[in-house]
């Protein structure tokens, strides 16, 4: 698929799922930004979640995944999903130790079994990088990650095939130089966020 078309597609489906939010939000990295993705807005919709999907299935069948993994959260719904559409099996790496990702409920790697990783939001890809790790030290052979969403705008840190859904590359401002602050614009919540900030 052209990179317009799949970057307008994608946008689409965020929008039309209610996914783009602007306002001003603390994120976890502690900066402040006027846009935020809701990822949990696309997971919740059957729809936008196959589509999309679908565009990372495409990508890495050539490449020939017999696995499909993804961290939790919301990692389980996509890594199903393409791991469905692929017609392989999927498993989900867990928060272990530390910032570490452990496989549990009796998920197991076969030596040598090519792993597509799958996640939803990559922000930082520290949790992408942990998922890697964990298959890979378990004995899987990772072939490729898929992402709905790209905030690094390609600045993964990533070593095999990467592909985003859709990219973007939000600014963002440390708070004693965020003009949303000067403005005086209050902090928003993100609709289902248990603290005042968003993941970014």
């Amino acid at each position: 698929m052209p990179e317009v078309d799949r970057q307008g597609i994608a946008w689409q489906a965020f929008e039309s799922a209610g996914a783009l939010l602007r306002g001003h939000f603390v994120y976890t990295s502690g900066r402040h930004g006027a846009d935020y993705l809701e990822k949990f807005r696309i997971l919740e919709d059957p729809r936008a979640t196959t589509a999309l999907a679908a565009m990372i299935a495409a990508r890495f069948q050539p490449l020939a995944p017999e696995l499909v993994a993804g961290p939790t959260t919301g990692g389980i719904i996509l890594a199903y999903e393409v791991a469905r559409q692929l017609g392989v099996d999927a498993v989900y790496v867990e928060r272990g130790e530390g910032t570490g990702r452990v496989l549990r409920r009796g998920f197991e790697i076969v030596p040598g079994v090519r792993v597509l990783v799958v996640d939803d939001v990559v922000t930082t890809g520290g949790s992408l990088l942990a998922t890697t790790a964990c298959i890979t030290c378990a004995g899987g052979d990772v072939i490729g990650v898929g992402v709905l969403a790209d905030r690094t705008a390609g600045r993964t840190g990533i070593e095999v095939p990467f592909f985003a859904c859709l990219t973007v590359d939000f600014p963002s401002y440390v708070p004693e130089a965020c003009p949303l602050c000067v403005a005086g614009i209050p902090v928003a919540t993100p609709r289902g966020s248990r603290k005042k900030l968003a993941t970014a």
